[in-house]
């Protein structure tokens, strides 16, 4: 079986992977895949893409990158998005991956009005129905957010599935099996804390309440699964159903995660 392709284009700060590791980590988790079921490029640096026909999927990370600097390997991994949509490649893209994909296809990103969205938010879902990863999906659902930038306006034909208060573009579908997330599903809400410690000196120059930050950090279930399902799919797997009956066991972070007990 080829491995699911991971294309990384950051890392997570030093003090957060001290602690739990890097991305690479985080997602292969999420997803519950063993090593040699993913493949990880470090695009930021500089490091070759396969070409899409050659992959059974491809999950984009989030970064402290910037879409809109256009670096060259930015630049690059879109164009490999266009790419791989054509080829019918099955697609996930998270935070600066979302954004890309927006980006990639004709959309616009830029800074979030008013500023840094951070912690766990509360997701809405829209009136389309969910497909594929998205099947089921709850009405609204908590999930974890940190972003400077976001998608402005979807690209034509992009289908709005779930947004929060302040970002009306969380969850984004461009096709069939092509679909991406502002929101980070591979958060455990360990790992969310920790990115509200990494970042308190400048939340609260920003007026944030660090504490009450961290007080309503909970867990993201129905977003976690969604990168599970993903991975699952694409590797031709059975996909796990939101909702189902998960077992308790212990990732990398030391954080109690569930693991599916039911298959649908």
């Amino acid at each position: 079986m080829r491995p699911l392709l991971l294309i990384q284009t950051g890392e997570a700060p030093d003090v957060v992977r001290a602690q739990f590791g890097g991305f690479a980590d985080w997602f292969r988790e999420a997803m519950r895949l063993r090593p040699a079921q993913m493949q990880v490029v470090r695009v930021d640096a500089g490091e070759a893409l396969p070409h899409p026909g050659d992959v059974p999927g491809a999950v984009i990370t989030g970064s402290a990158a910037m879409v809109t600097e256009r670096t060259d390997w930015s630049e690059h991994t879109a164009a490999w998005i266009r790419d791989a949509l054509a080829a019918h490649t099955p697609l996930f893209g998270v935070c600066y991956g979302h954004q890309l994909m927006a980006h990639a296809l004709g959309g616009t990103v830029g800074w979030l009005p008013d500023g840094r969205e951070m912690g766990t938010q509360t997701m809405s879902r829209g009136r389309l129905p969910g497909t594929g990863v998205t099947r089921g999906l709850p009405a609204s659902f908590p999930a974890h957010t940190t972003h400077r930038q976001s998608v402005l306006a979807p690209p034509p034909g992009a289908q709005v599935l779930a947004r929060s208060a302040r970002d009306p573009h969380q969850l984004l579908r461009y096709a069939s099996r092509a679909v991406s997330t502002q929101f980070h599903p591979e958060f455990t809400a360990a790992c969310m804390r920790a990115y509200i410690d990494a970042r308190a000196d400048a939340l609260r120059e920003e007026g944030c309440d660090v504490a009450a930050m961290r007080e309503a950090v909970r867990e993201t279930e129905a977003a976690r699964i969604l990168l599970e399902r993903f991975a699952q799919a694409a590797l031709g797997a059975p996909v796990t159903a939101p909702g189902a009956e998960r077992r308790p066991v212990e990732g990398r972070s030391g954080v109690r995660e569930s693991e599916p007990g039911v298959r649908a």
